[in-house]
């Protein structure tokens, strides 16, 4: 009955035709894909069960699903499945988040057979380009200086290309900025200035950090300072109109936080405004059609009274 009455003031007080989704999984990652949904990007309510549940890779998971929806509408998915052993990420991809095509393991690092791991991949959509970039970290031992991390352990950010997620450009290197780094994310903020918000994942550090480039595909310079606290990951971003908003997993205290900022220089911390269900785990925001999220809201229901 609670989560009916939410439901319902959801949309008697939704006066925007534009809702938010945030990607999600639960540990240990072999359920599938999970989604929370919200009106502001502040309050956010999960949507019973999975969407999604994971069929390729090595180990079979789901984790840290990155969502965007195309210029024709079709919405993409790619996510992280397996720890190790995997030479590419999973995919797959649908009209309405309910009905999906056949999933696929896109290998795009099979022709680097030391690569140990291929994590957290993000999409972006290249306006300029009309194309999508997929970013992620790997660690191919003695490929980079050894610093601080173990050879397994030492990433770097690699992308790839495709406009049709059928042919994809073999991976290459994305982004070294000099130490250890993984869950990367493209931000653009005008038509030749970007953001990658990205994770310092060497011991002394694990944090959040970013830097900035004129090209989506880098090179990204003048990496800053940390704007979040040791132990944390997985950042998401989204725009609100003059500002950002940055989602992130404060593993190490157990909770999910939040900060705000309208020029990635100073970050305000918001995590007190904000509400995440517990469970949720590293994903993406994404805005969607109202009636996208009706759909969804009724499969779920539906779900959950069988």
């Amino acid at each position: 009955m609670r989560k009916l009455l939410i439901i319902m003031l959801f949309f008697c007080c939704s006066c925007s035709r534009k809702a938010y989704l945030f990607t999600s999984f639960h540990e240990p990652a072999t359920d599938g894909l999970r989604l929370l949904y919200s009106k502001d990007a502040l309050q956010w309510e999960e949507l019973p069960g999975t969407f999604l549940a994971p069929k390729v890779g090595k180990q079979k998971v789901m984790r840290d699903p990155s969502l965007i929806q195309g210029p024709d509408g079709t919405f993409h998915l790619v996510w992280t499945s397996s720890w190790r052993s995997d030479a590419g990420f999973g995919y797959a991809s649908s009209k309405d988040l309910i009905h999906w095509s056949e999933q696929r393991l896109i290998k795009v690092m099979e022709h680097e057979p030391k690569t140990v791991n291929v994590w957290a991949p993000e999409l972006f959509y290249d306006e300029q380009a009309d194309d999508f970039i997929i970013i992620w970290a790997s660690a191919i031992p003695g490929r980079f200086p050894k610093g601080t991390e173990e050879e397994d352990n030492n990433q770097r950010m690699y992308f790839s290309r495709t406009k049709d997620f059928r042919t994809f450009s073999k991976g290459q290197l994305f982004a070294d900025p000099g130490f250890s780094v993984i869950d990367a994310m493209i931000v653009k903020r005008a038509k030749s200035d970007y953001v990658l918000v990205l994770k310092d994942n060497t011991r002394a550090n694990r944090n959040l950090k970013v830097a900035f480039s004129e090209s989506a595909v880098g090179p990204f310079r003048n990496v800053s300072a940390p704007f979040s606290g040791k132990l944390t990951e997985g950042p998401a971003v989204i725009g609100l109109k003059e500002k950002w908003l940055i989602y992130y997993d404060a593993y190490g205290e157990k909770r999910y936080a939040a900060v705000e900022t309208n020029d990635f220089k100073s970050f305000k911390d918001i995590s007190a405004q904000t509400s995440i269900p517990e469970g949720h785990k590293h994903g993406t925001i994404v805005k969607v059609r109202m009636k996208i999220l009706r759909q969804l809201i009724k499969e779920s229901t539906n779900k959950s009274a069988k």
